[in-house]
């Protein structure tokens, strides 16, 4: 089958890769119907992480070709959405609510590799979860961003406590940013700021929510939210990048007594403690527990009630796997989609 490789920042290809077979019992199989490239996957690309021959990819959705003799879940012939964490569903911590931090934990893109044509999923039940039917050409861009981009974005307004009533904001406008949006209007929030200074991305996150849009950056975003909060700041705030800057904005952005929900892979972030401390924000964050939002969404999406999908906004075939990391690394694109 073919997959892509990142070799070192910069040097993406695609390459025959063996196809998978069950394992363990808990195995399945799976022939991939779409996938794509994830914001996170250009921190390697720019350097910011070592990549040495690494499989590359970790949003899917595909139709079972093959299930280990104890999965119970699932079947050969369902169309599946998974998780990007694999997750045994079992322990305690996933009993919890917090499947992303399993005891059993794989990280798909470290050991997987999903920008490719098929994928063994370990732990199959804990992870994937089968679609009502078979889906319509149309809903598979929207069930893919399941997989991910949308349950990461869910988790950080559920993080950050958006609901009715609430001031939400939101830090980053990209592909995660985006989603957040989304959630928090799905959940109720009153008014959604996006922060934001790109025009095609400020017209998506009004298409998908947001009310207001803030343009600064820094400790000048900081002012304009809390001018546009009476002096206070946002009730929840979701931080979607993942740096220094965007972190401190966003705990400066939210109210004393507010939630940060921060999704973005934190690269180089040192938080000093006397603002940590006088902020009196509530934080909650990290690896997003998708699996345990995926049935809600995918029947959110099945019955057509949100259009995540509209985030891709670049689609190529798996072979041009490198322009698309080109496109989204030189801002061209979002979020781009690989069809197999």
């Amino acid at each position: 089958m073919r997959g892509v490789i990142m070799y070192a920042p910069g040097d993406v290809r695609v390459e025959e890769r063996e196809d998978p077979t069950i394992i363990d019992p808990t195995d399945a199989v799976v022939r991939l119907a779409a996938t794509c490239i994830c914001g996170s996957d250009l921190w390697p690309y720019r350097g910011a992480d070592q990549p040495d021959h690494q499989k590359m990819g970790h949003e899917y959705v595909g139709v079972v070709e093959e299930v280990g003799s104890d999965v119970k879940t699932i079947k050969a012939g369902d169309f599946v959405v998974g998780s990007f964490v694999i997750s045994d569903g079992t322990c305690e911590i996933c009993r919890s609510g917090f499947p992303s931090s399993c005891v059993h934990r794989i990280f798909v893109d470290s050991a997987i590799g999903t920008q490719a044509e098929k994928a063994r999923i370990p732990f199959a039940d804990g992870t994937l979860v089968a679609t009502p039917g078979q889906p319509d050409a149309d809903l598979i861009p929207h069930l893919l961003a399941a997989s991910d981009v949308l349950g990461t974005g869910w988790f950080a307004a559920v993080a950050a406590e958006a609901g009715p009533g609430k001031t939400v904001a939101v830090v980053g406008d990209g592909a995660v940013g985006l989603m957040g949006v989304l959630a928090a209007k799905q959940l109720g929030a009153e008014r959604i700021i996006a922060m934001s200074r790109h025009a095609d991305r400020q017209e998506l996150a009004r298409h998908f929510g947001a009310t207001d849009i803030v343009e600064e950056r820094g400790d000048a975003g900081v002012a304009k939210i809390k001018e546009l909060t009476d002096g206070l700041g946002a009730h929840s705030v979701i931080e979607a990048v993942g740096n220094q800057e965007s972190m401190l904005q966003a705990i400066g952005a939210t109210r004393p007594g507010g939630n940060v929900g921060f999704v973005g892979v934190t690269h180089d972030v040192n938080l000093p403690g006397d603002a940590l401390f006088f902020s009196q924000v509530q934080i909650l964050g990290g690896p997003a527990p998708v699996r345990r939002f995926l049935p809600d969404l995918i029947q959110l999406i099945w019955d057509r009630r949100i259009d995540p999908g509209a985030v891709f906004d670049l689609t190529l075939p798996l072979d041009e796997a490198a322009e698309g990391y080109k496109a989204m690394d030189e801002r061209r694109a979002t979020k781009v989609l690989l069809t197999l």
